[in-house]
């Protein structure tokens, strides 16, 4: 994006992921004053969290907006997950901290290394509250944007994702 000459990256219709959120649409660009300064801002409605997120514009691109991936891109974070598990800390609070920073990046490939690890993890011991709910989150933004990218039903790219998660 142009933040120079006030560029838009995103038009209004077209689907984006924000970070930690998921899956959103752009439904506006509005302006807004703030101390004697216009400013715009990008209205992301998330369906999933029943919310709308208002982004500036100049910002969009630092904060993690994104445009949603590629077929072929969606295609190989799925099969990603059948490969080798990276090996975490065994220390609950270092394995969180680091796949929260994995999903703060915002890339569906450490999106699916996040669901891939712990899914894992899981099968060995029971993952504790925080990881679990950080396991489901990262498994339900993985699932939005592949269903959106492949064009299939959810409940499809669940069992992709989970056959892969098995191999």
């Amino acid at each position: 994006m142009d933040t120079k000459s006030g560029k838009n990256s995103f038009s209004i219709g077209q689907p984006v992921v924000y970070p930690q959120q998921g899956l959103g649409i752009i439904q506006s660009i509005k302006e807004r004053t703030k101390n004697g300064e216009t400013i715009k801002y990008y209205a992301i409605y998330l369906q999933q969290a029943d919310m709308t997120l208002m982004i500036p514009v100049d910002r969009a691109i630092e904060m993690g907006v994104r445009a949603i991936v590629s077929r072929d891109e969606a295609l190989k974070a799925i099969n990603s997950m059948s490969g080798r598990v990276e090996s975490m800390p065994a220390d609950w609070k270092l394995r969180y901290q680091r796949n929260q920073d994995l999903i703060k990046t915002g890339t569906i490939g450490a999106i699916a290394k996040v669901v891939q690890s712990l899914y894992h993890r899981s099968k060995i011991k029971e993952l504790p509250v925080q990881e679990r709910k950080l396991y489901e989150n990262a498994l339900e933004l993985l699932i939005d944007e592949s269903s959106y990218a492949l064009k299939k039903d959810k409940d499809e790219i669940s069992t992709m994702i989970l056959s892969m998660l098995e191999k």
